[in-house]
């Protein structure tokens, strides 16, 4: 049996460092480190007081430690894992891209009254489901032990889920959004003929190869020459 820092050190580079700042954050302002209140998206504070950091650090808090908060890290550590080991396998930097191409969306969707958010974070870690979701429609799910279902359905079930329990509905739902539209306009849009106007940029790409997490099969720049069989597309589904 491997250790919890095997485990750890296993898990794939940016969902890796996205649940470890998550949990950083909330482990601050549990131990009085850090203030929530420096943390919360305010585009007032943003641009008269030039509060830049609030643009990216409403992303890193989930919420204090609860069973909400447990619940936002395992789907990180399923789905986030799951996705970047599978259809997005030896592609780091479209991972990468995948996550902050959702933020900026999400920070787009903010500047609407009724779609504002202090912290985004939910949201943005609700989007890893639904892209799993479309990945892997045909996976069988079970939920809570309750219903078994297929994979294209877990989001919607967990949405409504959510709801019953009592969380808002808005959080969840840009989440499903967002991660409608990245999925649109880098699968659905180019199988239909049109460009991939979604494509990862090259600086994506160079920061990968600086990080030096390994061979990119779609990188147009890599830190060490690449051997063996290549991964191509998003061919790759999970059976069961």
């Amino acid at each position: 049996m491997s250790s919890p820092g095997d485990w750890f050190n296993s898990l794939p580079p940016v969902s890796k460092a996205y649940g470890t700042l998550c949990l950083m954050t909330t482990a601050g302002c549990h131990m009085g480190l850090v203030n929530p209140k420096f943390l919360y998206l305010d585009y007032d504070l943003v641009v008269k007081h030039l509060q830049i950091w609030r643009l990216l650090t409403n992303f890193f808090f989930l919420g204090r430690f609860s069973i909400n908060f447990a619940i936002r890290l395992l789907i990180i550590a399923r789905y986030g894992v799951h996705l970047e080991r599978g259809p997005f396998e030896r592609r780091t930097g479209d991972f990468l891209w995948m996550m902050i191409f959702g933020a900026l969306s999400l920070l787009g969707f903010s500047l609407f009254p009724a779609l504002n958010s202090d912290y985004m974070g939910m949201s943005l870690v609700f989007m890893l489901p639904y892209i799993w979701a479309r990945e892997f429609p045909n996976a069988q799910v079970n939920i809570s032990g309750l219903v078994t279902l297929k994979g294209f359905y877990l989001p919607w079930a967990m949405l409504a889920m959510n709801v019953i329990f009592g969380s808002p509905l808005i959080p969840d739902l840009l989440g499903i959004v967002v991660g409608h539209l990245y999925y649109f306009l880098t699968e659905l849009h180019p199988r239909a003929g049109g460009n991939n106007i979604l494509k990862t940029p090259i600086w994506i790409h160079k920061l990968v190869a600086l990080w030096n997490v390994g061979p990119q099969a779609s990188s147009p720049v890599q830190s060490e020459p690449t051997t063996g069989t290549v991964f191509r597309g998003r061919s790759y589904r999970l059976g069961r």
